[in-house]
């Protein structure tokens, strides 16, 4: 790569930092997702609906800490994962160009691409996890009626608000510029 012809600009944050601006991402995840679960679906939030679901899945509640939990961890590591495996295929060494780790200091874990990548492929590989892991499940729970799918969608939509933020970081950056993943921020 001839790097004379091109200017290096850092758009980076502290882990911590990213905690916290995503932020801002989960109020409209929140607000947009269950308006659209409960305008189609009012009739599941009726006081009778909930205490029948609370009775009928009683024995899954009891132990629903334990399946949140272990949804959630091997969640973290499929979402990881996704970006990983997506940034993959537009890099010239593959899977030898993706390191994997946690910031056990935040419990944040990620995924870091040792390759320069331009911009559209970067982003790709940015959003899949939210994509498929959010969305995706979201609208098939908001269209199907079924909750625990819709709630699935919600919570991998809402961890994916750090990846909103990074998107919305290069938001203002040039289809042609090429980006570098930070290996510490």
């Amino acid at each position: 790569m001839e790097e004379e012809k091109y200017r290096k600009t850092e758009l980076s944050m502290s882990a911590a930092e990213a905690n916290v601006r995503a932020l801002v991402f989960i109020v409209p995840i929140l607000v947009i997702y269950g308006a659209a679960y409960w305008l189609i679906w009012p009739e599941q939030f009726a006081a009778q609906n909930l205490r029948q679901l609370v009775q009928t899945q009683r024995d899954l509640l009891l132990i629903s800490p334990l399946i949140m939990l272990l949804v959630f961890v091997l969640g973290a590591v499929v979402h990881e994962l996704l970006h990983g495996l997506t940034w993959a295929v537009f890099c010239r060494n593959g899977l030898k160009s993706i390191r994997y780790g946690v910031y056990w200091k935040m419990l944040t874990p990620y995924c870091h691409c040792k390759e320069i990548l331009p911009l559209r492929y970067y982003a790709i590989g940015g959003m899949m996890p939210g994509l498929v892991m959010g969305l995706l499940p979201a609208i098939v729970g908001i269209a199907t009626g079924h909750f625990l799918l819709f709630l699935f969608g919600l919570f991998f939509s809402i961890a994916a608000a750090g990846d909103l933020l990074i998107l919305w970081m290069l938001r203002h950056q040039h289809s042609s510029d090429l980006v570098q993943d930070h290996p510490d921020k």
